[in-house]
């Protein structure tokens, strides 16, 4: 399992487009046979600020859903939405077990 947060701040006139597009992306994204969870969360205290709690099935996973249209769609509807360029932290799992998904 590979587990990939992806922090993004969007500007404050941006947060309801932001929402409405990546939750569409994450509808999509969890359709893929790679993709074991999609997460969209959105911090307490900052409106603007998300993560993407993205857990894939294997390496190649993330590749795959990179090529797909539904996040070709997203990557370009967000781009001008976005404070600051988001930014990715690679996770393995310790807690459930991969073979408990």
């Amino acid at each position: 399992m590979l587990i990939v947060h992806v922090q993004v701040q969007v500007k404050p006139e941006c947060v309801a487009a932001f929402k409405a597009a990546t939750i569409a992306n994450a509808c999509a994204s969890v359709q893929e046979p790679g993709i074991a969870r999609f997460d969209v969360v959105q911090q307490a205290d900052d409106a603007t600020r998300f993560v993407l709690v993205e857990v894939y099935r294997t390496a190649d996973a993330p590749a795959k859903h990179k090529e797909t249209a539904h996040y070709a769609i997203w990557r370009d509807a967000v781009a001008l939405m976005m404070a600051a360029p988001r930014t990715s932290v690679k996770f393995g799992n310790v807690f459930p077990d991969a073979s408990d998904w």
